[in-house]
């Protein structure tokens, strides 16, 4: 009986250490307990100094196979299974015991490893296939703004508000400037400051569209150019209009913008007033470079024989000569002065001439001429004006200058 009891108490305590354990040390506690039992199993089938009963060695054989709890008594020569021997708190902490599995990793990472992977290639439904929703993928890099329009919010909205991303992107990194900023922390900030500058909503797209790293300035610093240009007697409307049709203005410094107020001042011999009226007039003038503004001076001077009090009449009725083009400047004036015979006081009287195309006033000159109407003398009778001569549209220079039909003048254009 010593030894039963010492079996019956070793069971017992592996049954609280299964209880209090975790749930994968309580399996291996019950791995570990089923193998004690089997070890009391075999010495109890060894023959005892008491000399065992036969149907004792029976019982310990059930228990070696089942359960390690020997009957507790036998009638007739049955017997009990041990499971109804035990009380009943046992018994029912012995049913969870044996509700567990007797899972190990092996067997575990068999049953993982029989789960069937997806596949890129595994064929699906169609009603699976709608559902599908392939969002396409941003480019690392790209030649165009156009490819990154649909991921970014600021794009989209400079869309709409007009830009021409086309042209934005031609211009050196302006691309690259636009994909780092935020609409509502960079931007919208700047358009509210150009619409109280003056630039109207319809204008800003196209503004943006040649000026976009105005968007890389800071506030305040454009506020302080404004205030400058105000300080030197330019109103809100001119400088609306300044703003608006040189969108660079704003990205010099006051220190650049009085220097180039300056240098036509000086240059030109101007008062304060008339430098002030000509870059109004040609705002893009404090913006583009000086070179050839200097370079035309001096082709008035040298080349042309303009003296400097009729440069400075040429330069203000017609700002744009200050940066027209040399050569096509002066094939215009070889035309009129040595062709048609035009004297330097009268060019100076109507400089608006230089800024028209230089075949318009051959195919006009030579009808006239052809039809003995090219009188260009005021002290003459039918005197023509040069700015008749060019300002004029076809049917009203054919039936006022001319005093022929628009099919007349038209023939002749086609003898030339």
């Amino acid at each position: 009986m010593a030894l039963w009891a010492r079996q019956v108490s070793r069971w017992r305590c592996l049954l609280q250490t299964a209880r209090a354990a975790e749930f994968p040390r309580r399996l291996r506690i019950c791995s570990s307990t089923a193998q004690a039992c089997r070890g009391f199993a075999s010495l109890a089938l060894l023959p005892s100094r008491n000399d065992v009963f036969p149907w004792r060695l029976q019982a310990y054989r059930h228990v070696s196979a089942g359960s390690c709890s020997p009957p507790d008594s036998a009638k007739d020569g049955s017997f009990s299974s041990p499971e109804s021997n035990l009380p009943s708190p046992v018994k029912q902490e012995q049913a969870k015991a044996e509700t567990l599995p007797d899972l190990n990793a092996k067997i575990l990472y068999e049953d993982w490893d029989d789960i069937p992977s997806s596949s890129a290639l595994e064929e699906i439904s169609e009603e699976e296939a709608v559902q599908i929703i392939a969002e396409p993928l941003l480019p690392l890099r790209s030649s165009t703004l156009r490819d990154y329009v649909d991921h970014s919010e600021t794009l989209a909205k400079l869309v709409n508000l007009g830009v021409d991303l086309s042209q934005v992107e031609k211009r050196q990194k302006a691309g690259q400037l636009l994909l780092t900023l935020d609409f509502e922390k960079d931007i919208r900030k700047i358009l509210l400051f150009l619409k109280d500058v003056g630039v109207e909503d319809n204008q800003l797209g196209p503004f943006l569209t040649k000026n976009p790293y105005i968007l890389a300035e800071d506030v305040e610093a454009l506020e302080t150019r404004v205030a400058y240009l105000k300080s030197k007697k330019f109103g809100k409307a001119e400088i609306a209009q300044m703003v608006s049709r040189a969108p660079y203005l704003l990205l010099f410094s006051v220190e650049r913008l009085d220097n180039r107020l300056g240098f036509f001042k000086n240059e030109l011999g101007f008062s304060v007033k008339k430098t002030k009226d000509l870059v109004i007039r040609l705002p893009r003038l404090l913006t583009g470079k000086l070179e050839p503004v200097k370079e035309n001076l001096q082709v008035c001077q040298i080349e042309l024989g303009f003296q400097h009090n009729e440069i400075q009449q040429i330069v203000f009725k017609t700002p744009k000569i200050l940066t027209a083009s040399k050569k096509r400047l002066k094939q215009t004036f070889d035309y009129l002065h040595n062709i048609m015979g035009i004297p330097h006081h009268m060019l100076t009287r109507f400089p608006q001439v230089f800024n028209s195309k230089l075949l318009r006033i051959k195919e006009r000159h030579m009808f006239l001429t052809f039809l003995g109407r090219a009188q260009y003398d005021p002290a003459q009778p039918s005197y023509i004006s040069l700015d008749q001569l060019v300002s004029l549209p076809d049917e009203v220079f054919c039936t006022e200058i001319a005093k022929a039909s628009i099919q007349d003048f038209e023939k002749f254009l086609k003898t030339l």
